[in-house]
C-alpha cells in the first residue's frame, strides 16, 4: 500500500514537506479499507510563481464512490468540468498569479504562511494560516507579500457561471493566457 520514496522526494519545490494522501474505500465485503497511500512533493509549475500537487479528482458532481478511478490520474486543468478537484498549492515569496475566474465553488485552507486575495476592483485582504477562503467565481489573484512560502489546499467544485443582469461572466483560466 505505501511507497518507498527516498530523503530527496520528501521536499517540494517550494521547499515545504511532501505531501501524505491516504485514500480509502471498500472490500469485496462492503467493509472500509485502506487503498493507497503515498507521499509525494509538489512541483513548480510553467509561470515558476507556485508549486502544485494534484490530490484527487472526481468526474461527477455529485461524487460516485462506485468510480474505482485513482483520481490523481484524471486530467484537470484549473478545474474539471462536470467534477471536483482538491489540489495543494505552494505560492512562492513575492509571487502573484495571473488575474482569473473558473465556474467553480473554491474552498482555499491556507496551511502554512498567508496569502494576499485581490479582486478586480483593487480590494486586497490577507488570509493567514488557519484562515478559510470560499471563491465564488470572481475574478482575482492570488499574491504570496511575504518571505516565506504559502501553502494552501484548493477544493473546486463545478457551479454554473455568475449571472450578472442575467447574462453569464465568461471564465478567464490561467491555463488560457
Amino acid at each position: 500500500m505505501s511507497e518507498v520514496i527516498s530523503d530527496s522526494e520528501l521536499v517540494s519545490d517550494s521547499g515545504l514537506p511532501a505531501v501524505q494522501r491516504v485514500v480509502t474505500g471498500h472490500d469485496e465485503n462492503g467493509r472500509a479499507v485502506f487503498k493507497s497511500e503515498d507521499v509525494s512533493p509538489t512541483k513548480m509549475i510553467p509561470s515558476g510563481d507556485a508549486a502544485m500537487l494534484l490530490i484527487w479528482t472526481t468526474a461527477t458532481v455529485p461524487a460516485d464512490n462506485n468510480d474505482e478511478t485513482d483520481g490523481r490520474a484524471r486530467e484537470a486543468g484549473v478545474t474539471l468540468e462536470g467534477g471536483s478537484v482538491i489540489r495543494i498549492v505552494d505560492m512562492l515569496p513575492g509571487q502573484a498569479s495571473p488575474f482569473h475566474r473558473t465556474n467553480s465553488i473554491d474552498y482555499g485552507i491556507v496551511l502554512d504562511g498567508e496569502i494576499e486575495l485581490e479582486l478586480d476592483d483593487g480590494a486586497k485582504t490577507t488570509i493567514r494560516q488557519g484562515g478559510i477562503i470560499v471563491q465564488r467565481g470572481t475574478n482575482h489573484l492570488w499574491r504570496n507579500t511575504s518571505d516565506k512560502v504559502c501553502r494552501i489546499a484548493f477544493v473546486l467544485i463545478e457551479a454554473p457561471a455568475y449571472l450578472h443582469q442575467g447574462k453569464p461572466l465568461d471564465e478567464d483560466r490561467p491555463e488560457h493566457k
